[in-house]
C-alpha cells in the first residue's frame, strides 16, 4: 500500500523506519510538525521525525496547522491507500481522515479506551497500571475514540519511568503497526468499538504537573515521581538558611516505613527522608535549581542546613 506517515515525537521514529524497510509498502510522503527553538539556547530544531529521514528521498510536509487547505491538497496528491499517525501533536479534520483509500490508522500508546489524550505513558505508571500496550485504531473525529483494529500489551515495571516505558513503547508499536496493514491488505482486519463507559484520560502535562503534593501517600508520590521523568520531572521548593526558596528535581525515590507532617524532612544527615500523607520517602537522585544531579546522599552532605520543604 501507499503509506503517508504523520507524527513528529520520538516515539514515532522506530516505526517509521519500519515503514522504509518495508518490501510490502512504499511511503510516499510524511508530514510532521514545525522546526522549533530547543533548549536554553533556542536552537531552531526539527522534530525527531525529520530528523529521522536525513539523506532519504521522500516529500516532507510541515504545514503550520494540518488544518489549513494547502496542507489537505497536498497529502491528497500523494494519493495515499493508508495514512499513519502517531505523536503527531494536532487533531486531524474529517477532510484529512477522508482522504486514504483503505484507512487512517493512529497508533496510541495506551491499551484503549484507557488513558485517551496526549499524556498515556504517564498516567498509566502514575494510576499504578500493571500492564499497557500499543492500540492500533481507526481514526474518528473524536480523541482516541476510534475503533480498535489491534493491540500489543506489555508490563509496567515497578521501577519503570516516563522515559523506559516511552522507549519500550516505541520498540512494539512497528510491528503492531505492520501486522495491522497486513490484516487490512487482506481484507481481514478487525473494527472493535471502545467501551466509551470504560474511558478514562490522560490530559496535557505541564510543567507545574511535577509539583510534589505531599499530603497524599508516598506510594502515590513515589509513583508520580517516575512517571514524571523526564517530563515535566517532580519537584519541590525547598528552604536553607535566610535563602529564598529553590526548586529540587526528584528524579527517584523509595518508600520508608517512616511518619511525620507532610512535606516535614525527617533526616537530613547522609540522607534525605521527606514525611507524606502516609510513610516518607527517601530520595535517592535529585538536582537543586542551577546545580548538577547528584545522590540525595552527596546532597545532603553538602546542605544539611536544609530547613524546610515549601509545601
Amino acid at each position: 500500500m501507499r503509506i503517508v506517515f504523520i507524527g513528529a515525537g520520538e516515539i514515532g521514529v522506530p516505526t517509521l523506519q519500519a515503514l522504509l524497510r518495508s518490501s510490502e509498502h512504499r511511503l510516499t510522503g510524511v508530514l510532521t510538525q514545525l522546526d522549533k527553538p530547543v533548549g536554553r539556547a533556542q536552537r531552531i530544531e526539527p522534530p525527531p521525525i525529520k530528523k529521522a529521514l536525513a539523506g532519504v528521498k521522500v516529500p516532507i510536509l510541515q504545514p503550520a496547522r494540518i488544518k489549513d487547505r494547502q496542507p489537505i491538497e497536498e497529502v491528497c496528491a500523494l494519493r495515499p491507500d493508508a495514512i499513519v499517525v502517531m505523536a503527531y501533536g494536532q487533531i486531524l479534520p474529517r477532510e484529512v481522515l477522508e482522504i486514504p483509500s483503505v484507512a487512517c490508522l493512529n497508533l496510541h500508546a495506551s491499551l484503549l479506551p484507557s488513558w485517551r489524550g496526549a499524556a498515556p505513558i504517564q498516567a498509566a505508571i502514575a494510576a499504578g497500571d500493571c500492564e499497557t500496550g500499543i492500540t492500533v485504531m481507526y481514526m474518528a473525529e473524536g480523541l482516541d475514540t476510534g475503533d480498535i483494529l489491534l493491540q500489543r500489551k506489555i508490563d509496567i515495571s515497578p521501577t519503570d519511568t516516563g522515559g523506559s516505558l516511552h522507549d519500550r513503547l516505541a520498540q512494539i508499536a512497528p510491528a503492531a503497526l505492520i501486522d495491522s496493514l497486513g490484516l487490512l491488505a487482506s481484507g481481514t482486519a478487525p473494527r472493535i468499538p471502545q467501551d466509551n463507559d470504560l474511558a478514562t484520560h490522560a490530559p496535557k502535562l505541564t510543567r507545574d504537573d511535577g509539583k510534589i503534593d505531599w499530603s497524599v501517600p508516598a506510594e502515590i508520590i513515589e509513583r508520580r515521581i517516575r512517571a514524571h521523568n523526564p517530563w515535566p520531572g517532580a519537584f519541590a521548593a525547598v528552604v536553607a538558611k535566610s535563602e529564598k526558596p529553590r526548586n529540587l528535581k526528584i528524579f527517584s525515590a523509595s518508600i520508608v516505613n517512616l511518619s511525620g507532617q507532610p512535606g516535614e524532612i525527617l533526616r537530613s544527615e547522609n540522607e534525605l527522608i521527606v514525611a507524606a500523607g502516609e510513610d516518607a520517602l527517601s530520595l535517592c537522585d535529585v538536582q537543586l535549581e542551577g546545580k548538577r544531579r547528584m545522590s540525595a546522599r552527596e546532597f545532603s552532605r553538602g546542605r544539611a542546613s536544609i530547613l524546610r520543604v515549601v509545601r
